[in-house]
């Protein structure tokens, strides 16, 4: 089976030309939608992906129709992709998955988005690395100074005030008092 997709972004536009394209090339049952193509979220898209089986084959009339990131489109492809079902764009001659070219060159886009990641995710390790050598301190502020630390500790083991009431004067939770330890 064939299924198309047709979306515009605002309620002042109109599906129609793109319906009527979809029917021309063989779509059998078009889903329409009305929702931003930056929402990854869309319930008719995600109501014709849920419906592929094997063999069928969603087509749009342009990939921006489908996706507007790489990010987004690689990751509809994969879930179109795990229904060994296909993809074709009419306005995108080279993105058809029912061809052994469109494959190739999905599959080049592909590892080449892979690999941009593994660069971002390198060159932010690296960045971290820099400022933990600067004395940068990552992560959360902590809740208590170091005197305030110091003041839980001897309230609590010499004290015997209970942990609720100790976090309760420094407005913390009582887990962040039970965590202290004497040092």
């Amino acid at each position: 089976m064939i299924y198309g997709y047709a979306r515009v972004s605002t309620d002042g536009q109109s599906v129609t030309a793109q319906v009527a394209e979809l029917r021309k090339h063989g779509a059998g049952k078009v889903f329409r939608e009305v929702a931003s193509g930056a929402k990854t979220d869309r319930a008719q898209l995600r109501r014709l992906l849920d419906q592929l089986d094997a063999g069928d084959v969603l087509m749009v009339t342009r990939l921006d129709r489908l996706a507007r990131s790489t990010r987004d489109l690689l990751n509809t492809l994969a879930t179109i992709t795990g229904r060994k079902a296909g993809f074709r764009s009419l306005g995108d001659t080279w993105a058809d998955t029912t061809t052994a070219h469109g494959r190739l060159i999905l599959t080049v886009l592909g590892g080449l988005a892979e690999f941009e990641r593994d660069l971002i995710r390198t060159r932010t390790g690296e960045g971290r690395e820099r400022a933990k050598a600067r004395g940068v301190k990552l992560g959360r502020k902590p809740k208590l100074t170091e005197h305030q630390k110091r003041e839980a500790i001897r309230r609590r083991d010499v004290d015997g005030e209970t942990v609720r009431e100790i976090a309760r004067s420094y407005n913390v939770s009582h887990s962040t008092i039970s965590r202290l330890t004497a040092s």
